[in-house]
């Protein structure tokens, strides 16, 4: 697949410049780093960090906002940044409430928090960190990846510290959120990484990989092609076990990058109608790609009235908009 890029090898640099150029208002880029932040911050707020390797535009730079993320890192192309990167975003982020660093379940992401953690202590800066392992494609909830309901954590996790609660209490609700959110996916396409220009794994015309993740891996299964209500089914018979029973839903449709979304809408219309719970609130859309893969991921949310109040809480992002 052709390509909008001029270098491959600066992608991301470039990618980070015309974000900010087009959004110099409400954003900008640390000198010197490939973090971004919010233009204003908000005296004695918990800062709330996010990050990981690029190609899953908008995220997470894209929820860099009010009512949302205060600092977004982005590593290269499905690589973790290091923990300089995750440093400077955790100095930019605190104004003397402390930080929380939502985190991917990834070893280099994990693995880099944590050095940073301990560095922003050494300097006199309290930071904490919660590991969203949404991803019910993997078995064992210790090695479950970190996709798409990630976005759904930010969001509520963003929105709780923007009214002034304590670290303590924003880390317990983003807690309570991974505990109440699972996500899968299914690629109908490889994804191809722009330094590389060929496809990460391969996939035929009538193949479709169940249980992917979002840098390009291969998943947990190959099957024929299904139809939307068939996939629909199947990531639903994955994912409800998990939820907690009687709780209303929020549910997020989300597009791995070169899913129109008119073939989104047909999914999540798919879903709805075999959903037989109650819906509070649906969301359509890219959320967290993995560069042009073509493919769907849902997640469902467990909601209680505290998430559902900061779900719908105002926001004021690139991306994310209430």
């Amino acid at each position: 697949m052709k390509k909008l890029m001029n270098d491959p090898e600066n992608i991301v640099t470039a990618f980070l410049d015309g974000l900010v150029a087009a959004n110099g208002e409400r954003l900008q880029r640390l000198e010197g780093t490939d973090v971004i932040t919010r233009r204003s911050f908000k005296p004695q707020k918990v800062g709330i960090v996010s990050g990981g390797g690029s190609g899953h535009e908008p995220a997470h730079a894209g929820y860099v906002g009010e009512g949302m993320l205060d600092a977004a890192v982005a590593g290269e192309v499905f690589t973790s940044p290091g923990a300089d990167q995750f440093l400077a975003a955790i100095q930019a982020a605190d104004q003397g409430a402390g930080v929380l660093v939502l985190v991917k379940n990834y070893n280099g992401d994990v693995m880099n928090v944590e050095m940073a953690q301990e560095m922003a202590e050494a300097e006199g800066i309290t930071a904490e960190m919660v590991i969203i392992n949404d991803d019910v494609a993997v078995d064992d909830p210790e090695q479950r990846r970190g996709i798409a309901g990630t976005v759904l954590v930010q969001k509520m996790t963003g929105a709780f510290a923007e009214t002034g609660a304590s670290l303590s209490e924003v880390k317990r609700l983003a807690e309570k959120a991974v505990s109440r959110v699972r996500s899968m996916s299914v690629a109908l396409t490889p994804c191809t990484l722009p330094a590389v220009d060929q496809p990460s794994f391969d996939l035929a015309e009538e193949e479709m990989e169940v249980g992917i993740g979002i840098h390009g891996e291969r998943g947990m299964d190959r099957r024929e092609v299904a139809s939307s209500a068939e996939i629909a089914r199947l990531l639903l018979d994955h994912i409800l076990p998990e939820i907690p029973q009687g709780a209303p839903l929020a549910v997020l449709v989300n597009g791995m990058g070169s899913t129109s979304l008119m073939e989104l809408q047909v999914f999540a219309n798919d879903v709805i109608e075999q959903l037989d719970r109650d819906i509070q609130h649906t969301f359509v859309g890219e959320y967290m790609t993995s560069l042009d893969m073509a493919g769907v991921s849902l997640t469902l949310l467990a909601l209680d009235d505290e998430l559902a109040e900061h779900l719908q809480a105002p926001v004021k992002t690139v991306q994310w908009k209430q």
